[in-house]
Formats: C-alpha cells, structure tokens, sequence
C-alpha cells in the first residue's frame, strides 16, 4: 500500500509587495495543484501594478525543501524512469549545444570566466568547463553540489560564498530565477559579479506562451509551489531595467513546449496524452514562428547599461 505524505503550509510569508514595482495590492487570478509531490493546492495573483504573477502562499525556505523530495522533480533526481523523464532529458542533450552555442557567440575569446546560478548536477557547467571555461558553480542542494563537486567542478552553496572581487564575463540562469525568493537581491548581486561587457542569461517559463494559454490552471510550468514567480516578457524588461540591463535580445525554447504540454495534457488526466501533448507542443513551435512571445520559455540576453 503506498503512503502518502501531506504538506501543509502553515509556516508562510504573508503579505504582499511586488519585486518589481513595489505595488502592494493584487488581483487573485487562479489556483494551481502541486501535482508532483504533495498535490496541495497553491493560489497565483497578479500584481496590480505590472501584472507580476506571484504564488500567494509562499513558503519558508526550510518549509519550501520538502517540495522538492521527489523522483519526479528531474532536475533535482536525475531519475530517467518513465516516458517523460526520458523525454525531459532527450531534449536535455539537444539543448545543451545551443545553449553553449548562445553563450559562446556572445563572449569574446579570451573572455571565459562564467557563473552557473542553480547549476544543479552540474550538466551544463561541466560542459563548459570540458571546452576550456573558468566555471564556477551555485547550488543550494546538498546532494546536487556534493555530485557536482565529485565531477571536478568548483560549486558553492549561495552568491554570498563569491568574494567581493570575483567577476564573471558570463553569468547563467536556466530555469532558476523563478525559484529565487528575493529577485531584487539577486539581481542586484549579478550586476555586481558582472563584468561592464559582460553578458547576463536568464531563461524562465512564459506565462503568455501558447501552451499557457491552452492549459491554463493545468500548464505544468506553473510548477507551484516551487516556482515563486510567473514572468511574461513586460516584467522581464521591468526587472531588468530596474537593475541596471537592456535586453539585448530574447531567445525561444521550442522544445520546453512539447515537453511541458505532455505533461500538462497527463495533469489534466487526458488519455493518450503523450500523443496529445505531442501535437499541442507542435501547435506551440508554429505560433513562437509568428511570434516569439507565445515560446513555452523564453531565454533573455540581458547586457548591462553604461553607468
């Protein structure tokens, strides 16, 4: 007989104050279920300044941890069982070159020092290093730093742990910024360790995408509660000029949307899902062609401004 854990949140930050414009009123927008680990039920709301789109009841980091205890989060188990985790990490191989591709055609030669922020196992880092980089990793898993650390790379647990005259001419956030409890600081930080050329890239979920659209309260990359906030191109720009960036340019993750439509299509309880998901994912990769907004995710080149 299997036995299921229940999650409560009875440890939360109260009240409400937007990252990004400092409005302290919100609108409730919908509630979303944890469907990976505790199938809890977490309310999402909408800043009623620049329409930031925050999970409501946020838990303490400490409390926050348990949600992550799951084979089904890939990211933190590398576990490979099942149709989507081997789809997940399928689409994980093919993006690695295009993600190093994207880095490398921003940076000059001889410029190769790069931070890894949420870096993980260290997929993507030791990539990097294996084609000559200085890297140096952040990850706040013990397990995910202990394995990385195994593998040669150097990974420390915070951005505290960088000295103060450490720079970096590239700085990377896949699919982390949405975990970060305090943007601002954060933010703050990057503009700090990064170099006056350098490059900042940060890729998140989109909740304007044509998947989103779509599914709705059941789009997997709503992710709660995990994911604190929900960005949409506007809010990006936003926080990016708030802390001294141009977007210099935006980048489509077209294969997040088959991935993330499989799994929204088996939230939604759909039989045949996988061949259902296959075709919304299809659906999402045309519209992102007329337009790159309506992307799954969307990766932003963000350069900083001239003092």
């Amino acid at each position: 007989m299997k036995t299921t854990t229940y999650y409560t949140h009875q440890e939360t930050i109260s009240g409400f104050i937007c990252p990004i414009c400092g409005y302290t009123e919100c609108n409730d927008e919908f509630t979303c279920t944890d469907y990976f680990v505790s199938g809890e039920n977490f309310d999402i709301v909408s800043c009623s300044g620049c329409g930031l789109r925050v999970t409501r009841h946020r838990l303490s980091e400490d409390a926050l941890g348990a949600y992550y205890q799951s084979e089904n989060y890939i990211s933190h188990s590398n576990t490979r069982k099942g149709a989507i985790n081997s789809i997940y990490h399928a689409a994980r191989r093919l993006m690695l070159k295009k993600k190093r591709n994207w880095v490398e055609k921003q940076t000059a030669a001889n410029d190769k020092k790069l931070l890894d922020v949420g870096c993980g196992t260290g997929y993507f880092a030791a990539s990097m290093q294996k084609r000559g980089w200085n890297v140096v990793g952040v990850e706040k898993s013990d397990s995910d730093r202990k394995f990385a650390i195994e593998i040669k790379l150097e990974v420390v647990p915070s951005l505290k742990e960088i000295g103060g005259n450490n720079r970096f001419d590239t700085i990377t956030l896949w699919h982390v910024l949405e975990h970060l409890g305090d943007l601002n600081h954060a933010m703050q930080s990057f503009n700090r360790l990064l170099t006056p050329q350098g490059t900042l890239f940060i890729a998140v979920p989109n909740h304007t995408s044509a998947d989103a659209e779509k599914y709705g309260t059941h789009w997997a990359a709503y992710d709660v509660p995990r994911h604190l906030w929900h960005f949409a191109p506007t809010q990006m720009l936003q926080l990016a000029e708030k802390h001294g960036f141009r977007v210099a340019a935006t980048r489509p993750f077209h294969l997040d949307g088959f991935y993330i439509s499989i799994l929204s299509e088996k939230y939604k309880g759909s039989s045949m899902y996988f061949i259902k998901g296959f075709f919304s994912g299809l659906n999402t990769w045309f519209s992102t062609l007329a337009n790159t907004e309506k992307s799954s995710s969307l990766l932003y080149v963000l350069k900083k401004m001239p003092e």
